[in-house]
């Protein structure tokens, strides 16, 4: 008996009672059975509600930094067990370098995630956007904006190619933006993605009500959703469309974010000749991007636009780079370096829309339509027509203004070769797509390379640049990276993912919050000028976390700068720039009054007057943010500091954390001579 693949739901597993309509998925390469796929009498309304209620509130009791720790720990549980997703990857067609991409690069980027979480943001629950605002003169009346964690479900709907990677992609950011979500894989490789979501259930790290996992079709589930949920697609344009126009997204506040297919480019620079490391670069990149997953990639170059005079050159050496190096077979035999596409389905729906591209005037110069030998599991090398297996396939278009290899994509091993004459017509054959997740530019030319991605920039979420510099580091034209936006504009489906915190604050509620400076210091967890202080007493450096607070304050007495001090500093440190040094020259500067003290003096300076010299809980001073200096010093002037514990972060798991100190320089007169942020290790205990 087939096993049927149950789904997670309300912290618990759970399989239909009746799955007579269940769907069969299939081995890719043999086509043998794999798993019965069936939601039949699915409580899509309690899964959600669950989310609601019982994953928003574990979240909400955690900040932060302890959703990131918990993002690693699901990495290294998975890394641990990731034997057993290799293995299921396999039967989806996918080698063991595809399922690297998809399996290592999703624990990857919990990685990442988890790493930028604590380097990036706060160790609570509200996220500071920009400076404040000041809405009156005296300063008693403050705007800023902040960002609080949406209240529902962040919904994933996620295509075949990327069980792993694209589900982890998603539940990263909103499990650390604090949102609970629900994984709806693809049907094809559903059961690599329950195999996922089982290890994360069986490592005991999940809060309850923070993922749950539906295995199969979600009928009904646009209809549930509502203001506070966010739906997450990735997948066709056409489908992206319809659920798009859905009610619930349309006027009922839902928010909706899809990356579609796209005709991704990949340009080859005029400057870039058959012989130079671009040429070769570029064909390296063009093989890979046809090969790797069998070229199911949303971000693969379905259009090679190259010189006119290149065409033949680019033709032969994609047809010896991929006899040399792609070998087309089953999962794990010997020296296969290609497997099947997903299933067969989707093999006659490449051959299908091959046969438009070949309608439009496309030669296939490279590969064949008839199903090719393959090298089997025990060796032999046989035709396998009960599987899912196209050879690589390059088509020549002569006309590159023809419209179908703009417009149709055939989500396999499918690229095009498009000749230009020009960066101008190079450019309007990249935007002919009609919006790209990615473009990649092979060229050594700076001045071609700007000329196109301005040109090209506002068609596409991301450019490549690949020429000699960064062809061995480059991570290439089809890897969506976790600090970069993935997405693009118009036919790519208009949304944006990973690209690091920003898709976090994708999950969250950007809010304009006015008040007093006391009340904008309570609600986002940073001292703003105005509010409350404490002085006098212990000095703020002798006290560790454990007893600092928000608003202690050092006020220090007036030092005077003398003439003498000016000169020293400038000799001192080789800092001689006329404003310090020669009086008539410097009162000629309109910014300047004469010779003035030295900016880095006064905080130099400053340091001496706030520091507290003896051992104690401050650690390290790890460096000065947003340093301005406003007001000049002249000698006999007088300065004084005040300095603020403006932000208090303890680290998870170390004995000290971050504290952030308003520093503010003043003159004699009360003048702001210059602001800034220290930034110190500070001690628990």
């Amino acid at each position: 008996m087939i096993a049927l693949l149950p789904s997670y739901l309300k912290d618990a597993w759970w399989t239909p009672d009746d799955a007579a309509d269940a769907t069969i998925v299939r081995d890719a390469s043999t086509g043998e059975a794999v798993a019965h796929v069936s939601t039949a009498g699915i409580d899509l309304a309690g899964a959600l509600e669950h989310a609601r209620t019982c994953g928003q509130q574990s979240l909400g009791a955690l900040s932060f930094h302890q959703r990131a720790l918990l993002l690693k720990r699901f990495a290294l549980a998975l890394t641990e067990r990731k034997d057993e997703l290799y293995a299921l990857s396999a039967r989806a067609g996918a080698t063991t370098a595809d399922s690297w991409i998809d399996i290592d690069g999703g624990i990857g980027v919990l990685f990442a995630y988890s790493g930028k979480g604590r380097r990036e943001l706060p160790n609570g629950t509200v996220v500071v956007d920009g400076a404040p605002e000041p809405l009156s003169k005296d300063g008693s009346f403050l705007g800023r904006h902040v960002h609080t964690r949406l209240p529902g479900v962040a919904v994933q709907i996620n295509a075949f190619n990327f069980p792993v990677w694209g589900s982890l992609e998603k539940l990263a950011p909103a499990f650390l933006a604090g949102m609970p979500t629900l994984i709806k894989p693809a049907t094809p490789t559903s059961y690599v993605a329950g195999a996922m979501v089982r290890i994360l259930v069986e490592s005991g790290l999940l809060p309850d009500g923070s993922v749950q996992l539906v295995s199969g079709a979600v009928p009904g589930l646009f209809d549930l959703l509502r203001v506070g949920d966010l739906v997450g697609f990735t997948g066709s344009a056409s489908t992206a469309q319809a659920l798009r126009a859905h009610p619930s997204v349309q006027t009922g506040g839902v928010r909706f974010t899809a990356e579609a297919d796209s005709i991704n480019a990949s340009v080859l620079g005029l400057d870039a000749a058959p012989g130079t490391p671009e040429f070769d670069a570029y064909v390296r990149q063009l093989v890979t991007e046809m090969t790797a997953k069998a070229g199911q990639k949303c971000t693969a170059i379905r259009r090679a636009i190259v010189p006119a005079g290149a065409m033949d050159a680019v033709i032969d050496a994609v047809r010896e780079r991929i006899a040399a190096t792609t070998v087309l077979g089953e999962p794990g035999a010997e020296g296969v370096t290609m497997g099947p596409l997903v299933s067969t389905a989707q093999r006659d729906e490449v051959r299908r829309a091959v046969a438009l591209l070949q309608e439009a005037g496309g030669d296939i110069v490279v590969g064949s339509l008839d199903d090719p030998e393959v090298i089997r599991a025990d060796g032999t090398r046989t035709a396998a027509p009960e599987g899912a297996f196209v050879s690589p396939l390059l088509l020549r278009f002569a006309d590159a203004d023809a419209d179908a290899p703009h417009m149709v994509e055939a989500f396999g091993p499918v690229s095009s070769v498009l000749p230009y004459t020009s960066i101008e017509q190079a450019a309007a054959l990249v935007n002919r797509g009609g919006g790209s997740l990615v473009t990649s530019i092979a060229t050594h030319d700076p001045v071609l390379a700007a000329s196109l991605a301005e040109r090209i920039a506002p068609y596409n979420g991301r450019l490549l640049v690949l020429d000699r510099d960064d062809a061995r580091s480059s991570t290439g034209h089809g890897s969506p990276m976790p600090g970069l936006v993935h997405g693009g504009p118009g036919r790519a489906g208009g949304g944006e993912e990973l690209g690091g915190i920003r898709a976090v604050l994708h999950h969250m509620q950007r809010t304009a919050v006015q008040g007093s400076p006391d009340m904008l210091t309570a609600v986002t967890g940073v001292w703003h000028a105005g509010a409350a202080v404490r002085e006098g007493g212990e000095h703020p450096f002798r006290k560790p976390l454990s007893r600092l607070r928000i608003g202690d304050r050092f006020s220090s007495p007036l030092r005077a700068v003398t003439l003498d001090d000016i000169e020293t500093f400038a000799r001192f440190t080789g800092d001689t720039f006329y404003a310090h040094m020669d009086e008539q020259a410097a009162a000629a500067n309109p910014f300047f009054p004469g010779r003035v003290a030295h900016g880095y003096l006064l905080v130099s300076w400053a340091a001496g007057l706030f520091v507290d010299p003896d051992p104690g809980p401050v650690l390290a001073n790890y460096g000065l943010e947003q340093l301005r200096f406003v007001t000049p010093v002249s000698p006999g002037d007088e300065i004084r500091v005040e300095l603020t514990a403006k932000q208090i972060t303890p680290r998870e798991t170390d004995e000290y954390g971050d504290v952030r100190w308003d520093a503010v320089i003043s003159n004699q007169r009360d003048d702001l001579v210059a602001s800034y942020d220290v930034l110190t290790l500070v001690a628990k205990q």
